[in-house]
């Protein structure tokens, strides 16, 4: 079988795609530091994800008073499916927030930016994410869940799977295997494809029972960066693609700098990265899972699937936190119509 046709099986089956994501409802913090001195105060490393209690939130809020701080809807699943929403694809998010401001903001940034959002409501206060952001671009996250750590197995009803194609999970998720079974079987009986973030490498490490469940038995459409595919697989980025890829329809390693591998059965593509300069990388991973699905969506070869995911992250490195204008939204959909147009003709 030619590659071209091999690698859009897929692809041709999901030609009208609609997206529905499902992960941590988190409002992000964001906020510029103008140095490193400042993270013993607040009992962070810098560069990590660490999940912080209410004490040490209020530590950090302490800090971030005296700074210009912005507010924008995050968490994995649900950034991905906001830049799917932008793009022109009908995206929703499945979440759990609380009833106060930061939910309330969760909920209208969401709706803003084109997606249907299937929220409940729980009793705690809603997550965020205080996302500190040093002079070198490096982000550093206290992330409070809340709310969101409390969405629940029985709270996931087969309706909300109702009208899409593709179940999009982020990783983190995976700490609670009633509800990610729950919902990747609920998903699989309604007809969906299941895409699945990995997250980091220490949710691969510390969970790699549940996830290799996943993998080898729910999941069409894997991403994880090199260090999550080296954790699950013990290789370097291009064999674990191709490791990934006899497991997963389709298994996307991102390298950052030096690109991404795509594999489908197999057969490896290597995708060169966007070179931008960065000024924060929150979200870039996210938004190259939604310029790769919206790919997909369009009938692109896999290597112009990886492309279109590499545009999208080199885009967002370049504003702060994960939300871009609708001017460079603009300039995006122009560049990827004339990607989409010429992979066509080929």
């Amino acid at each position: 079988m030619a590659y071209f046709q091999l690698c859009n099986i897929f692809a041709k089956k999901i030609s009208r795609m609609r997206i529905v994501g499902l992960g941590n409802a988190l409002t992000d913090v964001l906020a510029r530091l103008h140095s490193d001195e400042c993270f013993d105060e607040m009992g962070l490393l810098k560069g990590g994800m660490q999940l912080i209690d209410e004490e040490k939130l209020l530590r950090i809020m302490s800090v971030f008073e005296g700074l210009e701080t912005t507010l924008a809807s995050g968490g994995s699943a649900a950034n991905a499916v906001s830049g799917v929403a932008r793009m022109g694809i009908e995206s929703g998010f499945i979440g759990k927030i609380g009833r106060d401001a930061y939910g309330r903001f969760f909920r209208e940034d969401m709706e803003r930016n084109g997606v249907q959002t299937l929220l409940i409501e729980g009793e705690q206060a809603s997550g965020c994410a205080m996302t500190m952001i040093t002079p070198d671009g490096e982000r550093t996250f206290g992330t409070f869940l809340g709310a969101a750590a409390t969405l629940c197995a029985e709270e996931i009803s087969a309706e909300m799977f109702e009208g899409y194609d593709i179940l999009h999970i982020e990783g983190y998720l995976v700490q609670d295997t009633s509800l990610i079974l729950r919902a990747v079987q609920l998903a699989k009986e309604a007809g969906l494809s299941v895409s699945f973030d990995m997250a980091s490498y220490n949710v691969v490490k510390d969970n790699y029972a549940i996830i290799r469940d996943l993998v080898e038995n729910y999941v069409d459409i894997l991403f994880a960066n090199e260090e999550e595919a080296l954790a699950y697989t013990g290789e370097e980025p291009r064999k674990a693609t191709e490791i990934l890829s006899r497991y997963c329809r389709i298994a996307v390693v991102k390298c950052g700098a030096q690109g991404s591998f795509v594999g489908c059965e197999g057969i490896i593509t290597e995708v060169p990265a966007t070179p931008e300069v960065r000024v924060d990388s929150t979200g870039a991973g996210d938004l190259y899972a939604s310029g790769f699905l919206y790919g997909l969506s369009q009938n692109c070869s896999l290597g112009v699937c990886g492309a279109i995911g590499s545009l999208l992250a080199g885009r967002v490195i370049k504003v702060i936190g994960t939300k871009m204008s609708d001017e460079i939204w603009t300039e995006i959909k122009l560049k990827v119509s004339s990607m989409v147009a010429e992979d066509i003709r080929h």
